[in-house]
């Protein structure tokens, strides 16, 4: 069996064996948000479709009422749209290695190392690109939506084909810095300003039992609540959330950082109810490995991983963010 194919052949058994258990978890382990929405079963998995479809879920239903007897019972329909749709949105990376590298580690017990070596590069960079993702506006070419598209920084937008501006109950929560939702003057954000900033925003997004379970800051806005908190704190390893993850509480949410360098984008801190939010992929490209491909040119081989989806939400009225 020609060296390259031993290669190709190891390779596709080698990731399936590991995939459960190992890609898709050093995927989503990247941020807090991943990890919240892998916790919380929102990885949603789907069969097919022209497009992502989500029920939406954004208000009560306007048919409650009180009745007597024979009173006429109100069917009207509540809204005019039932779901939103998410274009799909395509991802790949390659495990590569050349014929040199095969030979050099000939045998089987040598390919499988030099396999699980270049598996576990390939899916640390699937990791951190997709982390930078779900924080992106979704703008640049064939990019999921991230953040910065479902919870805009003017709450409004089209976000799943619904214009926000033409349907208002389709905006997201936005707290100013330079104009507070609350009224008054601007405010500088700093240690002793940031709970002022944040509790109006946490109002507006509380309805109910309906409140934000995480809350995801940057070094800057989580350097000042942590400094906020100076004689309160308590760090937790929340149950939520993976080991690891260090977080503080704010109002039974979990207060978490990621950093500018995975893609959280400065001077933002976001208050996400992550019931609904969600990541969505297809079924059978979900960090999938597809048939080997030899280069026509070149002494090597290539085992193609390719994932296939968009990040979702069905409500964003109950998503905010703090800005400047």
């Amino acid at each position: 069996m020609p060296a390259n194919s031993s290669f190709t052949e190891i390779s596709a058994i080698t990731y399936r064996h590991f995939k459960n258990k190992y890609v898709t978890d050093n995927v989503s382990n990247h941020t807090a948000l991943h990890q919240r929405l892998t916790e919380k079963d929102r990885v949603d998995l789907i069969s097919g479709g022209w497009e992502i479809q989500i029920p939406l879920d954004y208000a009560e239903n306007g048919t409650y009422q009180r009745y007597s007897g024979y009173d006429t019972l109100d069917i009207a329909q509540s809204e005019v749209f039932t779901a939103v749709n998410f274009s799909w949105k395509q991802l790949a990376i390659n495990v590569v290695a050349s014929g040199l590298e095969v030979r050099q580690n000939a045998g089987k017990d040598g390919v499988i190392k030099l396999v699980k070596n270049k598996l576990k590069n390939a899916m640390k960079t699937a990791g951190n690109n997709f982390s930078s993702d779900m924080y992106s506006d979704g703008t640049a070419a064939n990019q999921i939506n991230g953040l910065q598209a479902l919870v805009s920084d003017a709450g409004t937008g089209t976000v799943g084909g619904i214009n926000s501006s033409t349907y208002t109950f389709w905006k997201s929560g936005v707290q100013s810095a330079a104009s507070p939702i609350q009224g008054g003057g601007a405010i500088t954000p700093s240690a002793t300003t940031i709970e002022s900033l944040m509790l109006p925003l946490w109002l507006q997004l509380t309805r109910n039992n309906d409140q934000p379970d995480l809350i995801v800051a940057d070094d800057t806005y989580f350097t000042f609540f942590d400094g906020s908190q100076a004689s309160l704190k308590r760090y937790t390893n929340s149950s939520d959330l993976k080991a690891g993850t260090t977080s503080l509480k704010y109002k039974g949410a979990d207060v978490v950082y990621d950093s500018l360098a995975g893609g959280m984008p400065d001077a933002h801190m976001y208050f996400l109810n992550t019931d609904y939010i969600g990541i969505c992929a297809h079924r059978d490209a979900n960090w999938t490995e597809v048939p080997e491909k030899s280069s026509v040119n070149q002494d090597a081989e290539v085992l193609p991983i390719i994932w296939q989806g968009n990040m979702t939400v069905s409500n964003r009225s109950l998503q905010g963010v703090v800005v400047a």
